[in-house]
């Protein structure tokens, strides 16, 4: 076998994103709220980018000047024909540069202004981060009168309660025999203690434990809802209820009295300290009906997006032949990059609002009546619609919602199979799973339809091309469950 190393030609093609092109497309995916940061941030990094602010009479003839004496100037640099006309403008180096900060006296009444900083305004609104559950608990067992081992056996219970409050390890696996800071008997009594503090039913080790506790803390007579708890639980989440009647010897009634009355305690108290906060879902485009009342009036909701421009002052510095070339090339890079995300919003807005309408165009029939008539709609057809990439229409459907007379809905339930009724009407899985939940809804109670007697519903009403496993699963994604849990006695 030899072994050689040789230089060879290759003719063969790729293809290559351009930063600009992959910069257009993060901008596109970003929803309302995240591209407002990072144009934020573009502002912060990027020096020769500012907002578009509305200008005044006395501004805009400073401009139209500034144009003047920039086309001047580049007319006597191209013309240059000896050494004296360089030495003079080397003379005039002072004049030019005043000529750049008297442009930019909107620097100075920014600054000498009482306008508010809204950067300091929005540090100021911010709140301050939510104490978590172990921090609260913490600060109350600092005030708990115990002896020290028992001290010491809270603190590591503490720290094994999880964000839903419950003690997630066995008093087994805390006690180590070979430590004598507490024994197990400290930890049974340190558990005892911690079940006591804030929220009611912290620390409990199961939905059982954790009932009891706040039905004992509740200051009310719950003794047939303890013994309930206690003896039936598992009867209890089967939704068994003449078992548990037969057993307790007492009305379905009473059982019914009591669970409603164990409603209203919590199963996952240590939610309530610490909560994660939601955020919160803004609209990307709002969809009205028109006012001659045809069709719908289609409009994006960037009202809080602040209008970008370049800084003059900035690019007629660029163009100086009597400024450093260092510093000419990091305006220019700067000029470009700013370019680039002006552009990029801009091709957001104009793709966004295109997607939107043809969306609109073929879903008519939604925002007129409703969910039922959501037709299918593959994203291929928007695609081929306005002439863009099926990913284009994919990012641009990404994290968006649109706000209509039916709520704010993500863009992305627009697009979706489906199929076809009995009378050729397409429907999307959206509405049927939207007929499916109006089946449930209006069934009695106290004969819950089964999976199969739902998809004899559904066959009455035209869609019958559905496997019972089908309904099934739609059932699960729509957070409905089965028969038998859903039985009223």
């Amino acid at each position: 076998m030899k072994f050689e190393m040789r230089g060879e030609m290759r003719l063969e093609q790729k293809m290559k994103l351009a930063p600009r092109m992959i910069q257009s497309m993060e901008i596109l995916q970003l929803p309302i709220l995240a591209l407002q940061e990072r144009i934020e941030q573009e502002l912060n990094s990027n020096p020769v980018l500012e907002v578009d602010e509305p200008t005044n009479p006395e501004s805009a003839s400073i401009e139209q000047q500034s144009e003047s004496d920039t086309d001047g100037k580049d007319s006597a640099a191209d013309t240059e024909a000896d050494k004296t006309e360089d030495f003079s403008r080397l003379d005039s180096i002072d004049e030019n540069y005043s000529k750049y900060i008297n442009q930019t006296d909107y620097l100075r009444r920014r600054s000498q202004s009482d306008e508010p900083d809204r950067k300091l305004e929005a540090i100021k609104n911010t709140a301050a981060p939510s104490q978590s559950l172990n921090e609260y608990l913490a600060d109350q067992w600092r005030l708990v009168e115990t002896d020290e081992p028992t001290k010491k056996a809270g603190t590591m219970i503490i720290d094994y309660i999880d964000e839903k409050g419950y003690l997630t390890v066995r008093l087994e696996q805390l006690h180590n025999k070979d430590r004598s800071d507490f024994s197990f008997d400290d930890l049974k009594k340190a558990l005892e203690l911690v079940q006591k503090l804030e929220p009611v039913g912290i620390g409990a080790r199961d939905l059982k434990e954790c009932l009891l506790i706040q039905i004992a803390q509740c200051g009310e007579d719950m003794s047939f809802e303890a013994s309930l708890i206690e003896e039936h639980m598992n009867e209890l989440l089967e939704n068994r209820l003449p078992d548990i009647a037969r057993k307790m010897d007492c009305s379905i009634d009473a059982i019914n009295e009591a669970i409603r009355r164990i409603a209203r305690f919590d199963t996952s108290p240590g939610l309530q300290i610490g909560r994660n906060q939601n955020h919160a879902i803004k609209a990307d485009v709002i969809v009205e009906p028109a006012e001659d009342s045809f069709g719908y009036s289609i409009r994006l909701a960037d009202s809080n997006l602040p209008a970008l421009r370049i800084n003059d002052y900035y690019v007629e510095m660029s163009r100086d032949t009597a400024a450093d070339k260092k510093t000419k090339e990091f305006l220019q890079n700067n000029i470009r990059s700013a370019q680039w995300i002006i552009g990029a919003v801009e091709q957001r807005k104009n793709t966004l609002l295109r997607v939107t309408r043809a969306v609109v165009k073929y879903q008519s029939d939604f925002f007129d009546k409703g969910q039922l008539y959501l037709h299918p709609l593959p994203m291929s057809k928007i695609a081929d619609e306005i002439g863009v990439h099926l990913a284009t229409v994919s990012r641009a459907a990404a994290g968006k919602y649109i706000q209509c007379s039916w709520g704010v809905l993500p863009l992305r339930k627009f697009f979706s199979g489906g199929t076809e009724d009995d009378q050729g009407q397409a429907l999307s899985w959206e509405a049927i799973r939207a007929k499916l939940q109006k089946i449930i809804d209006q069934e009695d109670k106290s004969r819950p339809l089964s999976d199969d007697q739902i998809r004899r519903k559904l066959v009455e009403v035209g869609i019958n091309n559905l496997a019972r496993r089908t309904v099934a699963k739609y059932r699960k994604v729509l957070n409905i469950p089965a028969a038998r849990f859903r039985k009223k006695y």
